[in-house]
């Protein structure tokens, strides 16, 4: 069984096929030179992104503007005045690796950096998928990725979320975030049956929309250290050692 899934593709596909899924993913496709075009042409931002990679490595955002193109890459950004010479470098920075190009969602901000919101769901001792933590991610002031390993800082979803709902609708959205969570899950363990955890990563756009960017097969269980009931992150803790994930230690 299949413990581990690397391909971004992969895991889309397998996403793509339940209805109540599908509406919150972002159009996603392979990065190809037409493709990439009408997408910027539809969208005014994509973000490309390795089919295989972590911790927002690699990620790139695009767009385009009055006066042509231009991408962000880590803190570098380039413009480009015509489509053509933006795919070319987008290409030799690519080198050629399999690349995926998704619609690209305006992030919510916090003191103006961009957020989105990492939902763990993990098998439970009693082998049933459970929304145990969520924690929210604040990109770096200089970078478009959120990820704490490429420099982004780790806040509860609540205080992140204060400046747009209320308690009782911050509430409701992320109830809402543990059932699309569990959902995600469970049709991934459908056709992957080794999984025994996901790290979503959900952005919120300015409608209040969430979206998954992106899902990850072996996520990292102790960005939750942070949270202030830590109650949460014992049990995060506690399931990943049930599962094998995190070594018991002997006592």
């Amino acid at each position: 069984m299949q413990r581990f899934v690397h391909s971004k593709w992969k895991k889309t596909k397998a996403l793509i096929t339940v209805p109540a899924i599908r509406e919150h993913i972002p159009d996603t496709r392979f990065m190809r030179r037409e493709k990439l075009q009408a997408m910027l042409s539809e969208y005014g931002m994509v973000y490309v992104k390795p089919e295989i990679g972590a911790f927002g490595n690699g990620v790139i955002r695009v767009e385009q503007t009055e006066a042509g193109y231009k991408y962000q890459a880590g803190t570098k950004v380039k413009q480009f005045p015509a489509y053509d010479a933006l795919y070319q470098d987008l290409v030799r920075t690519t080198r050629n690796r399999s690349y995926l190009a998704q619609r690209g969602i305006h992030l919510l901000k916090y003191k103006g950096r961009r957020f989105d919101i990492r939902v763990m769901v993990q098998k439970n001792p009693a082998k049933h998928w459970e929304a145990t933590a969520m924690v929210g991610r604040v990109a770096h002031p200089k970078k478009i990725v959120t990820n704490f390993h490429n420099g982004g800082t780790l806040k509860p979803v609540p205080v992140l979320l204060a400046a747009y709902m209320d308690k009782d609708g911050r509430d409701r959205f992320m109830k809402e975030l543990r059932t699309l969570g569990t959902a995600v899950a469970r049709q991934l363990e459908s056709k992957f049956p080794g999984i025994r955890e996901i790290g979503i990563d959900i952005a919120v756009d300015r409608s209040l929309k969430g979206w998954i960017l992106e899902v990850n097969t072996c996520p990292d269980p102790y960005i939750f250290r942070i949270l202030p009931d830590k109650r949460i992150f014992a049990r995060v803790i506690r399931y990943a050692k049930a599962y094998g994930r995190i070594k018991a230690t002997k006592k």
